[in-house]
């Protein structure tokens, strides 16, 4: 699996021999490949005239092109806005509330990212093709669906040190913009253009992965939730910054602790742990049909509703596996 940034055609449709070269030794004579654009086919030729674009099937011709639209800006962070503002609103009935939630339209977005993560899985797996994502830049969806994918595909990813290392290499180092991103939240009256929960949609597929898999992931929801809090708001230098240049410049690693070290201290380490977990080698691949994906209510009412007695039964259920 590849993952690259959208390629630079035009509007006169110039060519690359460095890209058309490199792509064309990744795959063997005979063999076909699949590009998932996470651009929708529109989108992807109106980037022509800005510079941008697609990979003309002539110059490409062992690779095939499937479009796999997913949201990444503002109709993104405005879903995000409509389900918190739905989540805190207590004079909510049963009828509104659901009509609520669906028009916010995030549970679709959860579905879409996993749809099109299945997907790269299923042309790695099943076809045993290569795989090229991209979007645009090739820093936001397109990491979406490439981490996702490795979850699904690659059981060392569902551990608790493979899962940090899939973050710190597909999100971290491959430049994701964690300082625009998660720069204000959901609460913010600010509309910032850059602003856009792209890591927060990951870490809630992760869940949607855990909850239809629960003994799969070494790791427990409490991970995802520190993963969460530490990208908007954090006393580490992990999520700094928009790319490597930056923080180099800003010496982060220098002037800052990293957030895996302190999560990986054996007194830190058990909390995050998943006491049901059981080593699974097998693919594991979610249902992403709509009674399948559910709403995350550990984060998006963790204000609202206690999770007292939750944790009352997580704690019994780790003393009783440690019993045994």
């Amino acid at each position: 699996m590849l993952r690259s940034s959208q390629p630079l055609t035009g509007p006169n449709r110039k060519r690359c021999r460095e890209d058309e070269m490199l792509l064309g030794m990744v795959l063997d004579e005979g063999e076909r490949g699949f590009i998932i654009d996470t651009r929708s086919a529109q989108a992807a030729k109106q980037a022509r005239m800005t510079g941008g674009g697609t990979e003309p099937k002539s110059s490409y011709p062992q690779w095939r092109r499937l479009h796999r639209p997913l949201e990444r800006g503002r109709p993104l962070q405005e879903s995000f806005i409509k389900l918190v503002e739905a989540c805190n609103d207590s004079s909510n009935n049963m009828d509104r509330w659901l009509s609520r939630l669906e028009s916010c339209r995030w549970l679709s977005h959860v579905k879409a990212a996993l749809s099109t993560a299945c997907l790269a899985a299923q042309c790695l797996d099943r076809e045993e093709a290569s795989v090229l994502v991209h979007g645009a830049e090739g820093t936001d969806t397109t990491l979406l669906v490439t981490a996702l994918a490795q979850v699904i595909l690659d059981p060392s990813c569902r551990t608790l040190t493979g899962f940090q290392g899939l973050l710190e290499r597909e999100w971290i180092q491959a430049g994701h913009p964690f300082h625009l991103r998660c720069a204000r939240s959901a609460y913010s009256h600010a509309r910032l253009k850059q602003e856009a929960p792209l890591f927060l949609l990951f870490l809630d597929c992760v869940w949607q992965l855990s909850r239809q898999f629960p003994f799969s992931l070494e790791f427990s929801e409490c991970l995802l939730l520190t993963l969460f809090d530490n990208a908007y708001a954090s006393a580490y230098g992990t999520f700094l910054c928009n790319n490597e240049k930056e923080r180099c410049l800003c010496k982060v690693k220098e002037s800052t602790h990293s957030l895996w070290a302190w999560l990986n201290q054996p007194g830190e380490k058990k909390k995050y742990l998943n006491p049901l977990y059981s080593p699974n080698a097998l693919v594991i691949w979610p249902s992403v049909e709509p009674q399948s994906i559910q709403l995350w209510q550990g984060l998006f009412f963790r204000w609202i509703r206690s999770s007292q007695y939750l944790d009352e039964a997580w704690a019994e259920i780790q003393q009783l596996v440690e019993g045994n």
